[in-house]
This record gives structure tokens, sequence and C-alpha cells, in this order.
């Protein structure tokens, strides 16, 4: 159990601890899947559609592995589940959402140097495999599903490393359209974050780059073009994930950088497509994924980072968005690679759960700290 109230302040001596004190227990009963699963990617959602979020795990990364489910009993228990289909996959991500209009939660396969795959849902968790998003093979890192053109249904973004990103649109019915290249031709896309950046009605795209490469910000020209670009941070950060989020409250949004080997970013969010700097948090640890959720209650967003070979951590906002406290998650032996967040058990409070490559994948539930908390 990870108390609130011990927490280490990374970025501001004397900074408050907020309000409510929040503790993030685990036990054994709180573990999924194997020591051999790779998994690269966890995501929440309503499988089954009984009202609870159950859980989407991505296997393999560069190793051909089976993705599982695994189902909520309504109280944050998740004591059964299934592969998603018997095929084998280099699977990075598994981003869902309704793809076909039926009202169901359905998948989407993301594979590196391997077919991308649609599965549908039947309507109570068991899924069949629709086809491929596309006949591109490419290093693929990650994938979102999000409607860009504003039709009403779910269009595919992938990232590559090394190859053209694309994004294919969704004829409504799990049918795309031919891929169109965004970013660098020779881009090391780890993860991408579409959003209205500037509030024109038009999806912007924020890109974490590796490999020396800058982050990018693509404005979208209200046609799906994204050829004016803009970059933030130093220019040669290793970035594998970015969240876009209001952290200090001013209605703008702003970006939060996930780095390997250097301190990841705050960057908020300035009229005219300006991105400034604001703090830094964590030290040269390999980070790997961050997500952000108001985890306390208490009206601003706080952080979970997932971290290689060091303890996870949660970033407590103390709402300027400038100033964080920290508390380790984890004993941080693990190789973590996603982190997703959502209330599993129902008490309102959103749950973390982490994505580790060569051991189990865990589950920590968000209690108040002491006694009441255990």
């Amino acid at each position: 159990m990870i108390p609130r109230s011990g927490v280490v302040l990374l970025l501001a001596m004397g900074a408050p601890l907020q309000a409510q004190d929040r503790s993030f227990v685990h036990t054994n009963r709180m573990i999924l899947g194997s020591d051999s699963d790779l998994t690269a990617s966890v995501e929440f959602a309503d499988l089954d559609g009984d009202g609870d979020l159950d859980l989407v795990y991505a296997n393999g990364r560069h190793w051909p592995q089976q993705n599982e489910v695994y189902f909520n009993t309504g109280a944050g228990r998740f004591m059964h589940g299934w592969p998603v289909g018997p095929e084998l996959g280099t699977t990075y991500g598994v981003p869902a959402g309704d793809l076909d209009g039926d009202g169901d939660v359905d998948v989407v396969v993301a594979n590196d140097q391997a077919p991308d795959w649609i599965y549908l849902n039947d309507g109570e968790g068991r899924f069949g495999l629709h086809g491929r998003v596309s006949s591109d093979i490419e290093p693929t890192r990650s994938a979102e599903l999000f409607d860009l053109d504003g039709d009403g249904d779910l269009d595919a973004l992938f990232t590559n490393r090394g190859t053209p990103n694309g994004f294919y649109l969704n004829d409504g019915s799990a049918g795309f359209s031919p891929k169109r290249s965004f970013g660098d031709r020779g881009g090391s896309t780890i993860s991408v974050a579409p959003s209205d950046l500037d509030g024109d009605g038009h999806v912007d795209l924020v890109l974490a780059n590796r490999d020396g490469q800058p982050n990018q910000v693509l404005w979208n020209d209200g046609e799906l073009g994204f050829e004016r670009v803009s970059t933030f941070g130093t220019g040669s950060d290793e970035t594998r994930s970015v969240v876009v989020v209001d952290v200090d409250g001013d209605g703008r949004l702003d970006l939060v950088t996930a780095n390997i080997g250097e301190p990841n970013g705050v960057f908020l969010g300035r009229p005219g497509g300006v991105f400034e700097h604001a703090a830094d948090f964590g030290g040269d640890q390999a980070t790997y994924a961050a997500t952000a959720t108001d985890l306390d209650l208490d009206g601003d967003v706080d952080l979970v980072v997932a971290n290689v070979r060091s303890p996870n951590e949660v970033y407590w906002n103390d709402g300027t968005g400038r100033v964080w406290t920290a508390a380790s998650l984890g004993d941080g032996d693990a190789a973590t690679y996603g982190v997703a967040v959502g209330d599993v058990n129902g008490d309102g409070y959103p749950d973390i759960a982490v994505a580790n490559s060569g051991s189990v994948n865990r589950l920590f539930i968000n209690r108040p700290a002491g006694p009441a908390g255990r």
C-alpha cells in the first residue's frame, strides 16, 4: 500500500498535500496474466455491456503472443477472461471502441511488422476476427481510435518507428480507407494524442518522437491536412508518450511528456499555439507511458507514469500544473510499458492498471489513506 502522506516532494519544498489523502492498494488477488506475457499496453472498456470496466491487454511486442481480455465482477475483481482471438501477434496496442455502430466495444490490434487486425464484439465480450485495417505491414508502436473527420464513427491512427505514421477513416461499419500519412516520412513516432488544441473544431495531432527527433504538434487545416508543424521540448527528447490535458485549470489544453533517460516535462498551452515549458518531474529514469486523471477528486488532474526497472509513480498536482508531489507505485522490479486509469469498483475514484513486459500485470485500487483504506 502506498499512502499519500508518504510522498516524496520532487519539485518544490514545502508544497502542501491535497485535502483528500489516498492510498493505492495491491494484493495477490490483483494480478493478471503471467510472467511469460510481454505486455505493452492496457485499456479499460466495458466489453460485456454490464456497466463496469473490463481490461484488454496487448501482448507480444516483437514476439507473437495472444492478446487477452479480463472481466470485472463489478466489485473490481477480475476472476475470468480469455484471448481476444486465437491469433498470435506482435502487439503494442489494443485500442477499444465501437467500430461498427452496433453499440458494443470492438478492438483494433496494432502489431509490429505484422497485419493490424479488427475484432468485432458479439455484445458479450467474445471477439471475432473481422479483417485487417489495411494491407500495410509496418513497425507499429501504438494505435488510437478517434473521430478525425467528425462523421460520428471512430477512425484509426497508427504510429510507426522509422516509417510514416498513418490514419485510416472508418466507413461506419469497421471498413477503413487507404492510409493517409502524417508526420515526418522517416520519423520515429512512438505515440500520438489527437485533440483540438486551438479550439477551431478540427482535430490536431501531438506526436511523441524518439531517436533524437523533436516532438511535434501537427495542426489540422480543416481538411485533414497536417502540413503546419510546430515543435515542443528540447528538440532531442527521447519521448515515448504524450498526454493532452488541462493541468492548470485555465481552459487551455497542456502537454505532458514521458521521457527516457531525462525528466518528464509539462508544457502549458498559451495563445497562438505556443506551449511553455513549466515544469520537469521525475529523474533520469526510463518512463514509457503516462496518463492523467483526477485521482483524489479535488478538481485538478494528477498524473500516473509507467517506468522501466524503477518504481511507477503517481504525481499529485497542486492545481497550477507547476508543482507536483510523487508517490511510488510498486517495487520497481518490473518493465512497465503501459498504464491506464478507471474506476473498477464503482466508488467514484479512479484505480490504476499497469502493463508489464516479462512479469505479471497488476491492479492498484484507490482507497482512503490510513486504517480505513487497508
